[in-house]
């Protein structure tokens, strides 16, 4: 058996982390003592384990909890489980998407930034210099009139 501190050791999570999986019923296995501390066994930890790569991969602590209810129930939840880890997929790839878009985002930004430092291009990432090139950009400036509201 092992005590919150140990478990923490054991699968990489803070204190914190490993009381607040518990309190939220995310390790059914867990035990308590004649003192009322939380000990873990085996199972326990592996409880833990599961539930860090499931909140590591960005699934919310609600739908973990839904996970580890299916798991409880048994075999006959492998088709809800698989349903549910599919919706998380998909949305992980959503995430993904966005990451890329942020990305080739910045990569354009980093570029600007590097051709002002080579003197090549007026400091248009400055608001506070934003009049003085509106002509550059007036594409994404909003009309005078919308701007004065």
């Amino acid at each position: 058996m092992h005590t919150v501190k140990e478990a923490a050791l054991i699968t990489g999570l803070t204190e914190h982390a490993v009381r607040f999986y518990t309190d939220k019923g995310l390790v059914p296995s867990v035990q308590r003592n004649q003192n009322n501390i939380r000990m873990f066994d085996e199972e326990s930890i592996n409880w833990l384990h599961g539930v860090k790569c499931l909140k590591q991969s960005g699934m919310p602590i609600e739908v973990i909890k839904m996970y580890v209810d299916l798991c409880l129930e048994g075999d006959s939840t492998i088709p809800q489980r698989w349903a549910l880890m599919m919706e998380h997929k998909k949305e992980a790839l959503v995430k993904l998407e966005e990451a890329k878009q942020h990305v080739a985002h910045l990569e354009q930004k980093t570029a600007l930034y590097q051709a002002i430092l080579e003197h090549r291009s007026p400091d248009t990432t400055n608001p506070a210099n934003w009049d003085k090139i509106q002509h550059m950009h007036a594409d994404v400036f909003y009309s005078p009139s919308v701007r004065k509201a």
